[in-house]
């Protein structure tokens, strides 16, 4: 089943896609889609719902997070072999755990903000994974029970303002740099989460294009580990990496985002994004450089 929440942002409804991939109103069923509705039983009733008799959404709706109520955005880095060898020249042999900040949630087709005095704001394409019951102290061998579903992020992240003092939730937890969704997909159509193809497209361009098999530690062993450290919760995310082609990376000279920039992105199953990259409003400083506005300000 996917899942999705429609309308402006803040008063979102509830709603899923139809066999015909069109967008039905569930409103009248649920109050909203959040930690209350992602247990295994409820989920069953839902997709029992002939979704055809309900209520279709105009497509020009605007889609937002798929999930209400997130508790945690958790974040995993450098865990793809090629983006840790050609960000750091090698393996880690523990996750990196950091965290986003639930105020940087945005909607899959929404604007990247870039916020005032960013340095080097960049993209990251990954799987999400959506946690269906609390988990702490959990079995690699469970840990799949634990999953309610995945979603596609866009783990957009400012380079400057992440290594300041190796901080790295500084350039992670910007408003906007968390675009998650289309739909949440629940984990019965999703056979296997480390067989899943994501790519990413600045421009039009293919930056990023790899395969979750690549991961240094799968979705198991990430819900083991972080179960081990934080209890996690019906609404978490985790996303879960990105492979190379990151901006930061790029050779001869690393490539940031810049005002007027447009991303697409996707997972195998997850749906697509697309993002426009805009400046704060009244500011466009971006990467050392002072851009002069329509206005003539600077």
């Amino acid at each position: 089943m996917k899942l999705l929440r429609w309308g402006p942002k803040g008063c979102e409804k509830p709603g899923a896609l139809d066999p015909r991939g069109r967008t039905r109103d569930l409103s009248g069923i649920i109050k909203d889609i959040g930690p209350s509705i992602l247990k295994k039983e409820i989920l069953a009733q839902l997709r029992s719902v002939n979704l055809m008799r309900l209520p279709e959404v105009p497509a020009s709706e605007r889609l937002g997070v798929p999930i209400g109520g997130v508790g945690k955005f958790l974040g995993v880095g450098l865990n793809y072999a090629s983006h840790a060898v050609d960000s750091h020249g090698n393996r880690a042999s523990e996750p990196t755990i950091f965290t986003k900040a639930i105020s940087c949630l945005n909607g899959p087709g929404d604007d990247i903000v870039l916020p005032r005095h960013t340095q080097k704001p960049d993209w990251e394409v990954e799987l999400g994974v959506v946690i269906g019951r609390t988990a702490r102290y959990v079995d690699t061998s469970e840990a799949m029970d634990c999953v309610c579903g995945y979603v596609l992020v866009n783990d957009v992240s400012d380079r400057g303002f992440q290594n300041v003092s190796g901080q790295w939730d500084k350039g992670k937890g910007c408003d906007t740099f968390g675009p998650v969704g289309p739909w949440l997909v629940t984990a019965d159509e999703i056979a296997d989460p480390q067989t899943l193809d994501l790519w990413l497209q600045l421009n039009g361009r293919t930056m990023q294009r790899d395969n979750t098999r690549n991961m240094i530690f799968p979705v198991a062993a990430l819900i083991s580990n972080i179960s081990s450290y934080i209890t996690l919760n019906p609404g978490d995310i985790i996303a879960t990496g990105t492979p190379r082609g990151v901006g930061a990376d790029q050779k001869p000279e690393p490539r940031f985002l810049q005002p007027g920039d447009v991303l697409t992105l996707g997972v195998d199953g997850l749906g697509t994004q697309r993002q426009k990259v805009v400046a704060w409003p009244g500011h466009s400083r971006v990467a050392g450089m002072t851009t002069v506005l329509r206005d003539g300000t600077r």
